[in-house]
């Protein structure tokens, strides 16, 4: 599904030149819930947004679901991220003047697809996340995990291939942590992959795979059995026993 080689990404000012992405190879197949985790600056976000077509690279290759997207036009990176790729952010980047429907609705509207197709697929999303009751209320009378899973319809609606997901419990408590991560986990079942970044052990420890990176660079990886979820009792983090 996603397969970088020797993906380097740079940043420059007039003094200095950092290598958020240091010729990284990284590959996850189709189906898999992977967690790229590091500490702060090790180039997670850099990752997210080269992953997500929103952001070029200098060298290297990149390819998405079997094609090369190394070097495609601002328009056909905005395609594929349409059709493919669904973004779950940590602070839920949901707009505040729209409603639960209308905020899912958003990337179908740029498909051109008739209402009723619409329609059909956005109260599937809502369900999917048990949100069928909250369509018509705004982001502000929503808790933050009804909020979050808002975000996760908007993610799924479009039928994407790939999630990414962006400290998707970051601003969560423990409890609606645990939820979030189960929903998320349904949805990687159900076949769809994800790529989750995290500085959190307790949850890329949900993961079938770990992808650690430091300084731009990949330092390791650990493939495991995920720690089941339990209920909000057992949520610790603890490792699973092989």
């Amino acid at each position: 599904m996603l397969n970088m080689k020797q993906v380097t990404k740079v940043y420059r000012t007039d003094t200095v030149e950092t290598h958020a992405l240091n010729s990284i190879d990284i590959q996850v197949s189709a189906g898999e819930f992977a967690a790229r985790m590091g500490p702060s600056g090790c180039g997670k976000t850099t990752f997210l947004n080269v992953a997500g077509l929103l952001d070029t690279f200098e060298s290297g290759s990149y390819h998405l679901d079997g094609q090369d997207v190394s070097r495609l036009s601002d328009s056909q990176m905005s395609r594929i991220r349409n059709e493919k790729i669904g973004f779950i952010f940590q602070s839920f980047n949901l707009i505040p003047d729209l409603n639960v429907y209308d905020n899912i609705d958003v990337p179908l509207r740029y498909r051109r697809m008739r209402s009723k197709d619409r329609r059909t697929s956005i109260l599937q999303a809502l369900h999917t996340v048990g949100l069928d009751a909250r369509k018509k209320h705004l982001p502000s009378q929503l808790s933050g995990g009804q909020q979050q899973r808002v975000a996760i319809a908007r993610a799924l609606v479009g039928e994407p291939k790939l999630i990414l997901a962006d400290e998707p419990t970051g601003n969560l408590d423990s409890q609606m942590a645990a939820e979030i991560m189960e929903l998320l986990i349904r949805i990687n079942q159900e076949g769809c992959t994800i790529v989750m970044v995290t500085h959190d052990q307790s949850i890329a420890s949900r993961a079938k795979r770990r992808i650690n990176l430091l300084d731009g660079k990949v330092v390791g990886t650990l493939t495991e059995i995920p720690v089941p979820i339990m209920g909000v009792a057992e949520y610790t983090g603890v490792k699973a026993q092989r």
